[in-house]
């Protein structure tokens, strides 16, 4: 994950919550349902969990709330001060999706949302392979991203955002590492997961991935 898009984060910390909350009219879509996509991911967590990206410790606070013994990752400075503030017991370090510290203790959940697009297919299978790896049988990866149906719908997207003259999110969608459900299956089924998707709103899926 390149220094300059962890730097992005620097001036987007201020504003996050906001573009996440639907005050952002061209990203509204993209983040419908938010808080309940947030749910859906901490209610699916179990054990010990590493969570990647944990930005403004929204995706944190749920799980905390839950009982959960929760490790944050997460590569921005700002964010993880943040998440720091907000969380002062919480244990955080600077890491990404393929380079975190662990301190030893058995991992049983990865969990992320709207992060692992920022990795190429590569580093995706790679990032998969690595937490099979670290997971017993059982063990799990919760992640919430955008992603699509197929290739096809992925142009139709673009074309519909085009269409609407959401230019800003329609150069994201391009210049980001959005896949589609046949390459994220693949590359867990590759590293010995049974995973299952399921659609949370017109871009965002849940990616359910369980060590075989």
């Amino acid at each position: 994950m390149g220094r300059e898009f962890v730097e992005i984060f620097d001036e987007w910390v201020e504003t996050y919550d906001d573009s996440v909350s639907g005050k952002d009219e061209e990203y509204q879509a993209v983040f419908a349902g938010y808080d309940t996509i947030l749910d859906e991911v901490a209610s699916l967590a179990k054990g010990r969990t590493v969570e990647f990206g944990t930005g403004t410790g929204n995706l944190t606070e749920k799980l905390l709330v839950r009982g959960l013994d929760v490790l944050g990752i997460e590569p921005n400075g700002a964010m993880r001060a943040r998440t720091q503030e907000r969380f002062p017991q919480l244990d955080l370090a600077d890491g990404d999706f393929m380079e975190f510290p662990l301190d030893g203790k058995p991992v049983d959940t990865f969990v992320s949302t709207y992060a692992f697009h920022h990795l190429t297919d590569d580093e995706k299978a790679k990032a998969a392979a690595l937490y099979g790896s670290l997971l017993q049988q059982g063990g799990q990866v919760v992640f919430a991203d955008t992603i699509f149906k197929d290739e096809e719908a992925k142009f139709a997207q673009w074309k519909k955002v085009e269409e609407q003259g959401y230019h800003n999110l329609l150069e994201d969608l391009k210049r980001e590492y959005y896949t589609t459900v046949p390459v994220m299956e693949k590359l867990f089924t590759d590293a010995g997961f049974a995973v299952t998707f399921k659609q949370l709103n017109e871009y965002a899926w849940l990616i359910h991935a369980i060590k075989a």
